[in-house]
Formats: structure tokens, sequence, C-alpha cells
């Protein structure tokens, strides 16, 4: 029998994978620590509320989930959010505020360096 370590999810073990790689290849501290927080058991990824998003930030801020963004509560200015994957009502009152939502994967080619994010757990 063979033992599997880290996440199973295909999609998940190919992330890991890049953000290790970037995380070498510019230094980026921020993708070293997602690195670290996705290779634990789902169970300890954080879900974090639109509500909080609004309390913590900022108009224009970058926010990084690396978990899961539910829908409960407002969000009253635009901010980008990054993110493992998102409810629709998430998603569309992110959008509707006038901000925009990327899945850490996609956000990867955008900013390689991740520079000027914050890191929300």
């Amino acid at each position: 029998m063979v033992k599997v370590t880290g996440p199973t999810d295909p999609n998940v073990r190919l992330l890991i994978t890049r953000l290790r790689k970037l995380g070498n290849e510019h230094n980026a501290r921020i993708w070293r620590t997602v690195y670290e927080i996705l290779r634990k058991p789902r169970r300890n990824r954080p879900a974090v509320n639109v509500s909080r998003i609004n309390r913590y930030t900022k108009e224009g801020q970058v926010v990084l989930v690396p978990g899961k963004v539910l829908g409960a509560g407002v969000i009253s200015h635009p901010v980008t959010v990054v993110a493992l994957s998102f409810s629709e009502n998430a998603k569309s009152k992110v959008e509707s505020a006038g901000g925009k939502c990327y899945t850490i994967s996609e956000y990867l080619d955008v900013n390689p360096k991740g520079s000027g994010i914050l890191l929300m757990r």
C-alpha cells in the first residue's frame, strides 16, 4: 500500500509545486507561507467571510485567503480577493462592490513576486 502525503486533489498538488518553485525563484516569503498552509489537511485551511475582508482592508488592497471565501456579511469597498475557492454568494458580493476575484493559480501569473498582498487566515 502506498502512503499519500499532502493533499490528494491533483490541482492542489500542482499549485503547491508551482508555489514552492515561485517562492524559491523570486525569494517570495508569501508563496512559501501559502505553500505550507496548503500542504496541511483541508480541515485546517481557513474559511473567511466577506465581512471580515471588509473589516480589515482598505479600498484597492489585495487580500489572499489560502482557503475558501464565504458570503456572510457585506463588503462596502472594492478589493482584489485571491483565494483557493469562492462561494457563489461571496464572488457576487465582491464583484458587485467593484472588486475582483482570482484563484491563487490565476494570480500567480499576475503577480509572481507576491508583493503588496495581505494574507488573511
